[in-house]
């Protein structure tokens, strides 16, 4: 549909690069709209390192294309850094280099932030969780943390949607792009407490609430986002072992999701390759639902990232469908596409050197 981020769009709120762009109602109903590693030029590296950062938009405009009508921060019109510390410094006697959000959700009049604390791609020393009671103007630890090896790594890379029967449920991956999924739940009044959440997990022949939680999905995922729509739970994962972004349509969390209703929405393709109107993306992942979505009127931020260039790096929203039950099971990606995006070590090595300069 639209560029959501970058020059012409976001400069005024000091936003040249970014990506991501995790998005939930606010109580008071703006959409807020969380942004990672963030720079005041075009593309990555440069003047102005933060992350995360917020972005207020109006939720009517959602179908036309999201407008941003403000920003998280101080400073009037630019997105400062929405959490308090410094990259690249010491936090809790580990190095850190950036905070990576992965999910935002609102309860109550309550927003809560889940957060990855890394020291370059790939590698999460913990994650946590801050809270804002302001519509996501302000953010603050709540003191729930996590070690980046919970759950052998499976942790990290977080989702969370409130049910209808007072739990939130998160489906997490590792950051790594190439491990399964697990699922787990917590009282929505208990968000705050490590020791309230609890798995879904297989043991003694049967799948219960309370075990360790089993692998639920096998493959190689990265970002993820669950949301109920129309009465569905809607998984929405870029799946970075195929090369494209899928959604599955559940009718609970706990469903079989190798048996669940599953369509490819967008594929990975090369440079040269790319047709955004027709679902090919180069260096794509991301996909997280636009709140106001419908099953037939599905809206999606996606990001993209070209690792040579250095540009785009960007947030887009993409529309279409949400896979219907009979829908025959997703392809591969197109003949003589690559499979993979690019490599963690690529991506790894091209943040050190854009950041460094």
């Amino acid at each position: 549909m639209k560029d959501l981020t970058g020059p012409g769009i976001t400069d005024r709120f000091g936003v040249g690069g970014t990506d991501l762009g995790v998005t939930a109602l606010a109580p008071d109903g703006r959409l807020v709209s969380v942004f990672g590693d963030t720079f005041e030029r075009a593309g990555v590296g440069g003047p102005g390192w933060r992350s995360p950062v917020v972005l207020f938009g109006d939720p009517t405009t959602v179908r036309s294309g999201i407008r941003w009508t403000g920003s998280a921060g101080a400073r009037s019109h630019y997105a400062e850094q929405a959490l308090d510390y410094e990259h690249d410094s010491v936090v809790r006697g580990r190095r850190v280099s950036t905070t990576i959000p992965t999910d935002v959700i609102t309860i109550g009049d309550t927003m809560y932030l889940h957060v990855m604390v890394c020291e370059g791609i790939g590698n999460v020393h913990w994650t946590e969780v801050h809270r804002s009671t302001d519509n996501g103007e302000t953010w603050h630890p709540t003191g729930a943390t996590w070690p980046g090896d919970q759950h052998g790594g499976l942790f990290q890379v977080l989702t969370w949607e409130l049910g209808e029967d007072g739990y939130v449920y998160a489906f997490s991956t590792g950051f790594q792009r190439d491990k399964g999924l697990v699922l787990q739940r917590v009282p929505a009044d208990r968000v705050e407490d490590p020791g309230a959440w609890e798995g879904w997990g297989f043991r003694d022949g049967a799948w219960a609430w309370g075990n360790p939680p089993t692998i639920a999905l096998t493959g190689a995922f990265g970002e993820l986002c669950l949301r109920r729509v129309d009465g569905r739970w809607l998984l929405c994962c870029f799946d970075a072992g195929n090369y494209r972004i899928d959604v599955l349509n559940l009718d609970h969390p706990t469903s079989n999701l190798y048996e669940a209703t599953r369509g490819t929405v967008l594929h990975g393709t090369s440079w040269d390759r790319e047709d955004h109107g027709g679902g090919r993306i180069a260096q794509l992942y991301g996909g997280y639902i636009v709140p106001g979505s419908t099953l037939d009127d599905l809206h999606l931020v996606v990001s993209q990232w070209n690792t040579q260039r250095n540009w785009p790096y960007r947030a887009m929203q993409f529309a279409g469908s949400a896979p219907r039950p009979g829908c025959p099971p997703p392809g591969t990606g197109e003949p003589g596409e690559p499979r993979r995006g690019p490599g963690l070590l690529d991506l790894a090595r091209e943040v050190a050197r854009r950041f460094a300069g």
